[in-house]
């Protein structure tokens, strides 16, 4: 098997990213694919960053809030943040989530965690 291009996700290290989000972080030379899963209740506070963000709900319901407009998300629907935009999350009930970031993240390769990084009042 050429381990350069199949992998077992197994293998891949969990990372706490933000209290209570538990991440798998696949890092390539231009995306970030982030598998998260959170317990209900669980916040990210409002932030923005350069990457777009693609947002994917495969279990569970998430409310997150783009620009200030909120919107509780199920498995039928996904969310594309763009650039600078603000946002923050909540999860309604336990869930497990799909982030697409492009360009890559370098702050989660280098291990930051989102409470590490420049957060603007709200």
């Amino acid at each position: 098997m050429d381990t350069n291009i199949f992998k077992y996700f197994a293998d891949i290290k969990v990372k706490e990213i933000a209290p209570g989000y538990f991440s798998k972080l696949i890092h390539t030379d231009k995306n970030t694919i982030n598998f998260i899963e959170v317990a209900a209740g669980r916040a990210v506070p409002r932030h923005k960053h350069i990457h777009e963000q693609y947002t994917f709900v495969l279990e569970g319901k998430f409310e997150l809030t783009v620009n200030d407009e909120p919107q509780v998300l199920d498995p039928g629907m996904y969310a594309l943040i763009p650039s600078e935009a603000y946002h923050s999350g909540v999860a309604v009930t336990d869930c497990r989530l799909l982030d697409i970031f492009s360009p890559v993240r370098e702050d989660y390769r280098a291990g930051q965690q989102l409470s590490q990084l420049n957060q603007p009042n709200k």
